[in-house]
């Protein structure tokens, strides 16, 4: 997961991000095209990745090109696939039909507030598919046409499509804002679904999707290969803490399966996270295993279709029934949380073979898990502080002045809100909020989600996360905040350049990481250094105006 250069952040002049024009074009939206500038798209899936996954159309192209290279019948097949979802999912019938644009939602996009263009605000953006359902399945489309927002489907729409479709990080804050409750994620998955009919899908989420299928993970890491990280890790716990930590891996008839996303593997600040994993659950004794076939908890499925959902997610209950596990454990990730809370069970469940989550340390039931017998890290470690089975000094944090960022599935989709910051509050003595409706259930993405973080898409995550990064900027000033701590791995990755772009010297972690900075481990040495083998208690520097 490549981070971006300095210098190709230093491209975008923060002067010129921060003066969105929010005036309209002068042309009417249905009118206005598509402006393919760099830095506002990503690159087309690779045709070895679509060959691999028996996908439709793979091919070489570019978006820039005239000739996307598109089968001779694609109306055909768009209008098809429409009909096909309309009548399978109910919740995209009503999607279509209930809107009544009035605008709850026009302001809550964080690429609108960041771009100022109205086609990213939520309710225009469902427009651009809305549109098409008017005109194809609606008697008064098809009789008044542009009257009542119908339009033809062509060549131009489908590019329209992927642009827009693809600058929608499905973080779904403009659905706790409207008084339908209409879900503009789910359109804009279905928008994806629709393309990927063409063989039109975006090269970050298709080679991790083809890894997964490949490995079981998105990284492509082999079974050795996961082995050897984690000896790795290893051995830079026991240089930390003096501690020299056990791995169980693919042990049958272990209590727990522990799944997490693959970026915790590769990626800082997440490998400082997944050490996190490692000390708390050998300091424990917690009977887990790690899995070298089901080695992602991150699904790109959501990203792409939910076909490839279901089959990426069916790896975790079918290598939870293989090792003969009780319950399984889930590590910090975001879109890994909506999948597991929203569509495990009924994708691939019920998993009668799996008990109702117990921790074996305090004896708590899990109730909330009942049905897909999969628990949260942080309502497993809030349950151990609670329970007063962690010795903790949080004064080893007394350097670190740290926010929390709500990740936007975890949040919105799953409802953690209390058991993070309760972590946080029990081993940082500077915990500070950022602005009320900037968190919670209002939280702003980092902009980087739904398979949009990579480079060559950069002014859209810089103009995605300005909310986000105006959040942290507000901190850092008025309390000296210097972190900015949450639960997803990709918001790990994106919210490095998120900060460093618009709030510098504020570094990013997970929450394990600090939980484990702040233990008191038995047989423990000084504990001078902290995972990231600094020295405890040192504060890096940040920029001169940080």
């Amino acid at each position: 997961m490549a981070e971006a250069k300095p210098d190709q952040m230093d491209y975008y002049q923060q002067e010129d991000l921060l003066k969105p024009d929010y005036h309209p074009p002068k042309t009417g939206w249905m009118d206005t095209p598509v402006d393919f500038r760099p830095g506002s798209w990503i690159y087309p899936g690779k045709p070895k990745h679509l060959e691999y996954l028996g996908l439709p159309n793979p091919r070489e192209w570019a978006v820039t090109d005239e000739d996307w290279k598109l089968p001779e019948n694609w109306k055909e097949i768009l209008l098809d696939g429409i009909q096909e979802r309309l009548d399978k999912y109910r919740t995209f019938k009503i999607f279509m039909d209930v809107c009544v644009r009035c605008g709850a939602c026009a302001d809550k996009c964080h690429f609108f507030i960041g771009g100022g263009d109205p086609k990213n605000m939520p309710v225009l953006r469902a427009e651009l598919l809305r549109s098409i359902y008017r005109k194809e399945y609606t008697l008064a489309g098809k009789l008044l046409g542009k009257m009542v927002g119908a339009r033809e489907l062509t060549i131009d729409v489908v590019k329209e499509w992927f642009y827009y479709f693809y600058q929608c990080t499905e973080c779904r804050r403009c659905s706790v804002f409207c008084p339908y409750g209409i879900d503009t994620a789910e359109i804009t998955m279905m928008g994806r679904e629709l393309l990927g009919l063409l063989g039109i899908y975006v090269n970050w989420s298709i080679e991790p999707v083809a890894n997964c299928f490949r490995t079981g993970n998105h990284l492509g890491i082999q079974p050795h290969g996961l082995k050897d990280t984690l000896e790795f890790f290893a051995e830079d716990i026991e240089e930390a803490t003096g501690v020299k930590v056990k791995i169980p891996i693919n042990k049958k008839g272990a209590e727990v399966l522990f799944v997490t996303p693959s970026g915790d593997f590769l990626a800082d600040p997440g490998t400082y996270t997944c050490m996190g994993y490692m000390t708390l659950f050998n300091e424990i004794g917690l009977d887990y295993t790690w899995s070298t076939y089901a080695s992602e908890g991150g699904n790109f499925g959501l990203f792409t279709s939910a076909d490839v959902i279901k089959s990426l997610n069916a790896k975790i209950y079918a290598e939870a029934k293989r090792l003969g596990v009780k319950w399984i454990l889930g590590g910090e990730c975001g879109h890994m949380w909506r999948v597991l809370n929203q569509y495990m069970d009924t994708m691939n469940g019920p998993a009668d073979f799996l008990e109702v989550p117990k921790s074996p340390i305090t004896g708590t039931v899990f109730e909330s898990a009942k049905s897909t017998k999969m628990v949260h890290i942080s309502e497993f470690t809030a349950d151990l502080i609670k329970h007063g089975k962690l010795k903790l000094d949080p004064s080893r944090n007394d350097h670190i002045r740290v926010t929390y960022h709500d990740s936007c599935n975890p949040a919105r989709a799953m409802g953690l809100l209390e058991e993070p910051r309760y972590i946080l509050n029990s081993v940082c003595n500077n915990f500070f909020e950022m602005p009320e409706n900037t968190i919670r259930e209002q939280t702003f993405c980092c902009g980087g989600g739904a398979g949009l973080g990579t480079d060559e898409n950069m002014e859209m995550r810089l103009r995605g996360g300005l909310p986000r990064g105006n959040a942290v900027r507000y901190v850092q000033k008025k309390y000296e905040v210097n972190q900015l701590a949450c639960v997803c791995a990709i918001d790990r990755a994106t919210l490095i350049t998120v900060c460093d772009y618009w709030a510098p010297g504020v570094t990013v972690t997970g929450i394990t990481e600090l939980v484990v900075n702040a233990m008191v481990l038995e047989g423990e040495n000084d504990r001078s250094i902290n995972l990231r083998l600094e020295p405890v208690g040192e504060q890096k520097e940040g920029s001169d105006d940080a």
